[in-house]
């Protein structure tokens, strides 16, 4: 047989359709189109099929326009209305590979993803028919019955219904919305867990979470955040003027900073925030180890730490107030009832005597707000105190005095009248007998005043910019 024979022989076999390949193994391509055209370029025979193209490998079958196929290499570039599909998985895109021998797909051109409710889309990606994982990458985007969400790059793992979602990730559901740097999450139980620049903003109350690690359980309605958390609620109130005339917006912000802080969106509808606790709002501040707040209730509970027994820090103005337990009652989104129990220490700082600190301490106090400006204190049980006197703000002495019960009235946040009951006893200290000894003068106990919190502090570890 001549050259030339043995040429047209080769030729036609390189023409006849894949399908009647003898080879039926799963790694076998299998192609057909209306036209193909068969070429040896540098020793590797290519196939060139165009026009209603099939591909099928296994349970992986290929429609598109025209298709390259790499004989030797066990490849396929794919060119034109590109659909692949696996069962309930179905990829979309204008262009890309198909590689036979790890049975994956890749393209550099924007394709779509769908499983089910599913749709993935982005710039670029590549799918494992075999391992039954994705990548994508560049305006990657998600979205499903009750969910979407956005990200820079994507790993998703079909079997496992999971997803690694990497930088300037964005995930929305019904109630939240987060953002974060990187996300661990799971489409079947909802479950996230995000790090990096954490930001979960509540679609009901305004609450906007920040850390660097949060994981969040939606069927437990459970969120926990357990690096450097912040919690912060933005509270508006419109003022009325004139009948119902609306005068202007007063906004209130309730900052709360942690260690460790956790959230209960059932019936409790709580906030529990745990070791180095700070929190901020208005002329309000407290240090401690434990607080809950009871959302639906506006209620704050702090606690002393029982292991080393120190007590919650409490500021509302000028004045300091400690205790075994305190407890805060908001009334629209202001100081309503404040009550401190066991070991109660009241110190009052004097604005234009910074060295002159009115002490009291007693078993327990209330204290009685309106419209969120104190009104009265009672103190009870044991009451001790330092108050010093002024006569048109000119220095007047001190007196110190006992009893069982103080009443403190006050008008505009000071001092009006002090009231004592149950064997009062007091002593009067003249002016010369004061000035320059103001440090002799403190009751059993006495707790510097010192270290309240400023919200610079609070801040320092988020990132604010677009916090909306």
């Amino acid at each position: 047989m001549n050259k030339i024979s043995l040429m047209k022989i080769l030729l036609l076999f390189l023409l006849l359709p894949v399908l009647l390949n003898a080879q039926t193994n799963d790694n076998t391509i299998q192609v057909t189109g209306d036209s193909l055209v068969g070429r040896n370029i540098n020793g590797k025979i290519i196939r060139e099929i165009y026009n209603h193209v099939v591909i099928t490998q296994g349970n992986v079958v290929i429609t598109c326009d025209k298709a390259v196929q790499y004989i030797s290499d066990n490849n396929v570039e794919l060119i034109g209305n590109v659909i692949i599909k696996q069962n309930s998985i179905t990829i979309e895109t204008s262009r890309g590979f198909y590689f036979g021998d790890d049975k994956k797909t890749s393209t550099d051109k924007p394709l779509k993803l769908t499983d089910g409710e599913m749709t993935l889309s982005a710039n670029t990606g590549q799918y494992s028919f075999d391992k039954h994982n994705a990548f994508f990458k560049y305006n990657v985007k998600l979205t499903d019955s009750s969910t979407s969400l956005t990200s820079d790059s994507l790993l998703y793992y079909k079997d496992d219904q999971r997803m690694i979602a990497m930088g300037n990730v964005k995930i929305v559901d019904s109630t939240n919305t987060i953002y974060c740097d990187s996300l661990n999450y799971f489409r079947e139980s909802k479950n996230a867990i995000a790090d990096s620049n954490v930001k979960l903003k509540s679609k009901t109350d305004n609450t906007i979470v920040f850390g660097g690690h949060l994981e969040n359980y939606p069927s437990r309605n459970y969120t926990v955040v357990s690096v450097n958390p912040l919690l912060m609620q933005i509270d508006t109130t419109m003022q009325k003027s004139n009948g119902n005339k609306l005068e202007k917006i007063k906004i209130d912000t309730l900052l709360i900073s942690a260690k460790y802080l956790e959230a209960y969106r059932d019936s409790l509808d709580m906030y529990k925030v745990r070791d180095s606790v700070k929190i901020l709002r208005g002329n309000f501040a407290s240090v401690n180890d434990k607080t809950l707040y009871y959302r639906k209730d506006k209620t704050l509970i702090i606690t002393l730490n029982k292991k080393t027994n120190q007590q919650p820090f409490l500021w509302y103005e000028n004045t300091q107030i400690t205790g075994d337990s305190i407890n805060i009652k908001i009334k629209d989104n202001k100081i309503d009832l404040m009550f401190a129990n066991k070991n109660v220490f009241v110190i009052s700082q004097n604005e234009n005597n910074k060295n002159r600190f009115d002490q009291t301490s007693g078993d327990s106090l209330y204290s009685y707000f309106e419209g969120g400006k104190l009104i009265k204190t009672n103190i009870y049980g044991k009451v001790l105190s330092i108050h010093y006197q002024y006569d048109n703000d000119k220095k007047n002495g001190l007196s110190k005095s006992s009893s069982k019960l103080m009443t403190i009235y006050f008008n505009d946040n000071k001092v009006k009248e002090i009231r004592l009951y149950g064997t009062p006893n007091t002593e009067y200290h003249p002016e010369r007998l004061v000035e320059g000894k103001e440090d002799d003068f403190v009751l059993p106990k006495y707790v510097p005043f010192k270290n309240k919190p400023i919200k610079s502090d609070l801040l320092k570890n988020i990132n604010l910019i677009n916090i909306n």
